[in-house]
């Protein structure tokens, strides 16, 4: 069985006809939103950026979200294999107790946690990372808004109510809400549009780049929200796949360069209010330039449970965290798969592989 299917958006088809796919051609890489998803594409990242990327020269941009931010921060080290590796193992190695009577874990136990594993994973690493000779990593997060700007028991259901309202009626509206903060390394603009959605820009550095990161992979209401991040606007910040959860953004790749995608799944949806809305799931014309990685639905299926790892994992294994962990570990095991396939199609290029976006 094939683990990988490969889609690409209209201009990135007629280039991959023309010219296969080479190191080169790559100007951008997203890495969504997803929490526990991500374990499967931990064999394709050390691929690419251990082994295929270093064959070339150009800048590439880096654009991440919640664990997609986590990802491509580690893209930035200087041994990005093994920052992967680890990656995959502390991720795996998380262990959040619930409480008796409770049906989550407390969320200030999980924030108090995972910025612990933050610190113990880049402490020491950091200015390196920021700035990395090739890569140019974008962490993206949610500043909110009216009553979102500080967290509350009552204030912040009642926004997030708000804002699901507002998304529903238009993407656009949910501005009013929430606002896209990306906290950019080195110099120069965003390496995507920004007339989609209110969007500010914050300089990523050693003092911000633990609460920008720990602050884009704060699930509401799963871990607390991060305030007063160093260099930025004062509020709340949430988990940035509120506002891009699979990162549909207009990238600017220049006439011939192209997205590479590693990802869950074919559709790229906006945002995590989206996730519901089906019509906002379709292609756009942002994602022209798009080549997606994402594992089949049938070679998911023979995945433990039947279904790529998510956050309801940690409900249904509860407080039985080595079975959770060895289901998480035969996933990501299993998704070798996914980068030898890859490498076998860049040595003979079959385009009767790759599907429309």
């Amino acid at each position: 069985m094939q683990a990988l299917r490969i889609y690409a958006g209209s201009a990135a088809r007629r280039h991959l006809e023309r010219h296969g796919l080479q190191p080169s051609d790559v100007q951008v890489i997203p890495a969504a939103a997803g929490g526990p998803k991500g374990l499967v594409l931990g064999r394709l990242d050390r691929y690419l950026f251990g082994d295929w990327l270093p064959k070339s020269g150009q800048p590439v941009a880096l654009v991440g979200a919640s664990i997609g931010a986590w990802r491509m921060a580690t893209a930035c080290l200087p041994d990005p294999v093994a920052g992967f590796a680890r990656l995959e193992r502390d991720y795996i190695g998380q262990r959040y107790d619930f409480p008796a009577g409770r049906g989550r874990p407390l969320a200030d136990d999980v924030s108090a946690q995972f910025a612990a594993s933050l610190h113990s994973f880049y402490d020491g690493r950091v200015p390196a990372l920021l700035a990395h000779p090739r890569y140019r990593l974008h962490v993206l997060a949610a500043r909110g808004r009216m009553l979102l700007t500080r967290e509350h028991r009552w204030a912040t259901p009642a926004g997030y109510l708000g804002a699901f309202v507002s998304n529903l009626a238009h993407r656009r509206a949910l501005g009013a809400w929430i606002e896209r903060v990306v906290f950019s390394a080195g110099e120069g603009g965003l390496p995507f549009g920004t007339g989609d959605f209110p969007t500010r820009r914050v300089p990523l550095d050693a003092a911000n780049f633990h609460p920008a990161l720990q602050a884009s992979c704060s699930i509401p209401f799963a871990l607390r929200a991060v305030a007063e991040i160093p260099g930025a606007p004062p509020g709340a910040y949430w988990d940035g796949g509120i506002t891009d959860y699979h990162l549909h953004l207009q990238y600017d790749t220049g006439p011939q360069g192209l997205v590479l995608y590693p990802h869950f799944q074919r559709a790229v949806v906006p945002g995590w209010l989206d996730k519901a809305l089906r019509w906002r799931h379709r292609p756009t014309g942002f994602l022209d330039r798009m080549m997606v990685l994402a594992p089949d639905p049938a070679w998911i299926a023979t995945l433990p449970r039947g279904k790529l790892p998510d956050r309801q994992d940690f409900v249904h294994f509860r407080n039985d965290h080595d079975a959770r962990a060895a289901a998480w570990t035969a996933a990501a095991g299993a998704s070798q798969q996914l980068a030898d396939e890859f490498d076998a199609w860049l040595a003979r290029p079959d385009m009767g592989r790759v599907q429309p976006l």
